[in-house]
């Protein structure tokens, strides 16, 4: 019989293009203020990526950095799983143009999309693949171009979104860290708040648009806000529940950087330190999927995160979708 074994992250990387776009440019594209948007949001700059670059090279860097991070050569990786709602391409997807831009043919590679849940999702199907045997090593890319998704006339949803990738490997770990539990959702019935038309859009959908644009993000704010703060509360204390743990036992909180008052109306709810919530919304704005991989490979790097500590990934995204997934992190400092 197959020894049970648990899957934990064992490397992160990420990717940030160069370009900033801050509140101060924006005051001078849309009718809107430094003030205002730190006030409502907490973002002072995003990571805009340039028109001339595919977004499959930033997640490409990302993984490359993952990989090296976790110690092992690209030809151990057994799958690759992309999170994204922006891809440059239908198809051929995210997951194999990576694939492609690492040499490493013939490996399984797919798109999964759950919107800014993706990279929790991803966690979770990665960690099955690991813990059945079926794969040593699963890459996750999460990337998105969101700046190529907004309208920046609307002031509601421009000042908000950010472009970068951020990657992890996930494998088997023999101690005793690793993925813990995790709990994943949907409310479909909820998903007209915050849509981006493809290749269709209902007679609705384009009528809430500025200009009549289709393939640009729309949502309304103040129903994502209640979902949000509310669901990823309790994801949180579900997953940690069904851990037999309790908040105090717990080192870290990587929630998805949406907006600072959503996140700190989430840690209201929970009665959790702020100090002990990781967050660089203020720089990188909401890069959806990659968000949460991008933060735990910053705090990884700056040695906060210490072989052991007990984290909470949680996120919530369009769909409407949410997740939290709770680990003891398998990587020494």
């Amino acid at each position: 019989m197959t020894k049970p074994c648990k899957a934990g992250i064992l490397g992160t990387g990420s990717c940030l293009p160069d370009r900033k776009l801050t509140n101060a440019d924006l005051e001078k594209i849309v009718d809107t203020s430094d003030e205002w948007i730190v006030k409502r949001t907490g973002i002072r700059e995003r990571r805009i990526i340039d028109d001339e670059t595919p977004l499959a090279r930033l997640a490409a860097v990302a993984a490359e950095n993952a990989v090296t991070d976790a110690g092992i050569e690209k030809d151990e990786i057994d799958m690759i799983i992309g999170a994204t709602l922006t891809p440059d391409y239908l198809t051929p997807t995210l997951a194999c143009s990576v694939q492609k831009e690492l040499n490493l043919s013939g490996v399984p590679a797919f798109d999964m999309n759950a919107a800014c849940t993706g990279f929790v999702y991803a966690l979770n199907v990665a960690r099955q693949f690991i813990e059945n045997g079926t794969c040593g090593y699963v890459l996750i890319v999460a990337a998105e171009a969101l700046s190529r998704v907004v309208n920046y006339r609307d002031r509601k949803t421009c000042v908000l979104f950010g472009d970068g990738a951020g990657a992890a490997v996930v494998g088997r770990v023999e101690d005793s860290t690793g993925i813990i539990g995790c709990t994943v959702g949907a409310y479909g019935e909820l998903g007209y708040n915050l849509t981006i038309p493809c290749l269709y859009a209902s007679p609705e959908d384009i009528e809430k648009r500025i200009d009549g644009k289709r393939q640009v993000i729309w949502m309304n704010g103040s129903e994502v806000f209640a979902f949000a703060a509310k669901i990823m509360a309790e994801a949180t204390l579900r997953v940690v529940s069904a851990a037999s743990l309790s908040l105090n036992d717990l080192d870290y909180i990587f929630p998805h950087q949406a907006n600072a008052r959503i996140i700190m109306n989430a840690v209201r709810h929970l009665r959790y330190p702020m100090e002990k919530v990781y967050s660089n919304l203020e720089r990188t704005g909401n890069i959806s999927a990659a968000s949460i991989p991008v933060c735990l490979d910053e705090a990884s790097r700056a040695g906060m995160l210490k072989k052991g500590d007990k984290i909470v990934l949680v996120a919530f995204g369009g769909g409407l979708t949410y997740g939290a997934l709770l680990l003891s992190w398998s990587k020494s400092a």
